[in-house]
């Protein structure tokens, strides 16, 4: 039997030509990778040599995150190019196993879902030849480097051992901060990996990265703003597909879901109700922002043991430029107090700690059962001087940055965020969102913010809204409070009991 293929583009076929110990290709839907993966899983079987008895063995296995993905569209793929009845039985109960006689080859190709710990177990004890991982944006880090112990295990060395073995890996584009990225040098390294996690994310020799071309083009008005899309002749396995697959596709769809499936960029999905609707690329700085020495550095504080800080100026007029931010993880309020110190001392030298206001979350006053200190404490005791926020309000402070948003001062957006805030732009796009409710019928969502990696870096830029006075905006629709005091002092303590109705006392405003 022959198998005709042919790679769908230059990238693909170089990715397959590669012999590199670990490969990744890149690209967006329909581009032919996972098509192409399965081809090379068998087209390394058939290279293999044979043993003494002329028979090439090999095995490999095939890893999804979930079960249900697993099945309907990792072995549907698989099975569409080396069905049961040509290639030999696949077996349907965990863990799915195809045994491929061929020829002279023998491939037992396993596949497994990881989504439960007794499935990660199952590959730590498997020995394979190679292994291909399915949609590696949703497949941690650890378990790509279980994959890399278990290949090179069969056959045994007794037997000749493996021609080549190594990993494979085929992936949407996932977001900035996920480990392809920045193992392949497209994405830097964020501040709160910590150092012996960031290791771990540093690029061997022989791994190789390739990225496929996007399915379409922008168009661009001459403000650089895009305007539509047309399709890109350079895009891979372009001629397998429909004309109108990709122009049907993007129908409907947001900005950001069209970065990620179509124009393979880096980006975020969340499915869920964004926060900041009015959040649009008008907010989000060409170039880096440039600080003004005159003007006092205002600093949004999240504490826990996700701290997140958020640094900003606010111009004369009230527009708000948002220059920098730090986010951190597993740390505590001391380690935290150093990293915003070295942050403050890097990024903003020429200005000394009285011309740095800080405000924080006011739940951050309140001592633990475990630790007298506060992180308020702790702060002050490091020499940040970070006062509580005005409010906790959650309405309040996501109306305050809200408001902001939606404001134009002198013809331009009141808020400007410079790109290198990564995380907190993410979180504005779509990561900070409302989370959609399983409940049938029309879309419902819950009424506050999803917890997630994005709303501590966005809870410390609410505080610093608020801290700065776009909180007591909200309250008032921006007219001026007046506190009202009473006439004269009235003491309590002296009202002597009496049947008659109690005398009104005066206010003056």
């Amino acid at each position: 039997m022959e198998i005709k293929y042919k790679p769908s583009g230059k990238v693909l076929r170089d990715f397959m030509r590669d012999d590199s110990f670990f490969r990744g290709v890149r690209g967006p839907v329909g581009s032919g990778k996972s098509v192409g993966c399965c081809i090379e899983l068998f087209r390394r079987a058939s290279q293999q040599a044979p043993g003494a008895d002329g028979i090439r063995r090999s095995r490999a296995a095939v890893i999804r995150n979930t079960n249900p993905q697993l099945r309907t569209t990792t072995i549907k793929t698989w099975l569409d190019w080396f069905p049961e009845d040509k290639f030999g039985k696949f077996t349907w109960s965990p863990p799915y196993t195809h045994h491929i006689k061929h020829a002279d080859i023998e491939l037992e190709v396993i596949f497994l879902a990881l989504d439960k710990p007794d499935d990660v177990k199952k590959l730590l004890s498997l020995e394979l030849t190679f292994c291909w991982i399915n949609e590696a944006r949703e497949v941690p880090k650890p378990i790509v480097d279980a994959c890399t112990m278990r290949v090179g295990r069969y056959p045994s060395m007794r037997e000749g051992g493996p021609t080549w073995f190594g990993v494979i890996a085929d992936t949407n584009s996932p977001e900035e901060d996920h480990w392809w990225p920045i193992m392949s040098g497209e994405a830097p390294l964020p501040d709160y990996i910590p150092p012996d996690q960031a290791m771990m994310l540093v690029k061997p020799e022989s791994w190789t990265f390739f990225t496929q071309p996007a399915g379409m083009l922008e168009e661009k008005d001459d403000q650089g703003n895009t305007t539509g899309y047309i399709p890109n002749k350079k895009a891979e396995n372009y001629k397998n597909l429909p004309d109108s697959y990709y122009p049907r596709i993007i129908e409907g769809k947001t900005r950001s879901w069209i970065d990620v499936y179509v124009m393979n960029r880096l980006g975020v999905l969340h499915e869920g109700k964004p926060v900041y609707p009015s959040f649009s690329s008008v907010h989000l700085g060409k170039e880096p922002l440039p600080t003004n020495r005159d003007l006092d550095i205002l600093v949004g504080i999240d504490f826990g043991l996700t701290p997140a800080a958020v640094f900003a100026q606010r111009m004369p007029r009230g527009r708000w430029l948002i220059l920098d931010e730090l986010v951190c993880t597993d740390m505590g309020a001391s380690r935290f107090a150093e990293a915003l110190n070295y942050k403050l001392a890097t990024e903003f030298p020429d200005h000394s700690l009285e011309r740095i206001k800080l405000w924080g979350d006011p739940s951050g006053d309140f001592r633990a059962q475990t630790d007298e200190r506060t992180p308020f404490m702790i702060m002050r005791a490091a020499g940040i001087n970070v006062v509580p926020a005005p409010t906790n309000d959650p309405v309040v402070r996501i109306e305050a940055v809200a408001t902001c948003l939606e404001r134009m001062t002198d013809g331009y957006p009141s808020v400007m965020i410079d790109p290198k805030c990564r995380v907190l732009i993410a979180g504005f796009e779509t990561g900070y969102h409302y989370k959609r409710l399983n409940v049938p019928g029309a879309d419902r969502y819950d009424d506050r913010p999803d917890k997630n990696r994005f709303s501590h870096v966005h809870d410390a830029c609410q505080y610093l809204f608020c801290g700065a006075g776009e909180a007591k905006k909200v309250l008032t629709g921006g007219r001026e409070m007046h506190v009202i005091r009473p006439a004269r002092e009235w003491d309590v303590f002296k009202r002597q009991k009496t049947r008659r109705e109690p005398r009104l006392t005066r206010f003056q405003v």
